[in-house]
């Protein structure tokens, strides 16, 4: 209607300008606000092997997607991402944290290392590679929750001792929630965990996720 007037008008040479000068600057206002609206939304990539992918779990029943639903059950409305790759060691993770942030995450829960302890890997090789991903992380200013492994007991003390002593140590050198085991009350609880004994089921997860939300909370409230 507005537009018919100015047509009609004497002056609608200079109506139809106005006019598209009002369009124009509306549009670029709907361009900023989009994203500003979109943007509020916090991404957390669940960067990690099996315990994270959920091994032998229907999709629903993974630690992301339990932990997603947790969280906005409890009014927190986050994306929690898969990123989660069976077999993955610390190595592994290294090499392609990069193109995994490429959905632009503010937030990381790096749950990376039981690989490497079952296959009895050096723990100065994985302590260097959980380094390597933390400086990459706080390079992009990327807020992280470290989750802590502990060797298995056949590996012996010495390398159980060297193993364990990895993540506490990196929680206190870099600014991170330091979650201390990702399995505390799952493991060697067999109705928690699948047959193989190691990956937890879907009642598992659940456990993981109840304790190891206030954590997520503390890393969401991380400026």
């Amino acid at each position: 209607m507005y537009f018919s007037r100015c047509r009609l008008s004497r002056y609608g040479h200079l109506c139809r300008l106005v006019n598209a000068a009002v369009f124009i600057v509306a549009f670029c206002g709907f361009l900023w606000i989009a994203p500003a609206r979109a943007g509020t939304t916090p991404v957390i990539v669940a960067f990690g092997d099996s315990l994270t992918s959920g091994y032998g779990l229907a999709p629903g029943q993974s630690f992301p997607a339990q932990l997603q639903a947790f969280l906005r059950h409890e009014g927190i409305d986050a994306r929690v991402v898969n990123g989660g790759v069976a077999g993955d060691t610390t190595e592994d993770g290294r090499n392609r944290l990069a193109w995994a942030l490429a959905d632009h995450a503010g937030y990381v829960i790096l749950e990376l290392g039981a690989n490497d302890a079952l296959r009895g890997l050096n723990p100065a090789q994985t302590e260097a590679n959980l380094r390597a991903m933390l400086d990459m992380l706080r390079r992009r200013d990327v807020k992280v929750l470290l989750a802590g492994m502990k060797a298995p007991g056949n590996l012996g003390q010495r390398y159980g001792r060297a193993f364990d002593g990895i993540y506490p140590r990196l929680a206190r050198a870099y600014p991170v929630v330091y979650y201390p085991f990702f399995l505390a009350g799952v493991a060697f609880k067999p109705e928690l965990n699948q047959k193989d004994g190691i990956h937890p089921n879907a009642k598992g997860v659940a456990v993981i996720v109840r304790r190891i939300a206030p954590y997520v909370r503390r890393l969401l409230d991380r400026k």
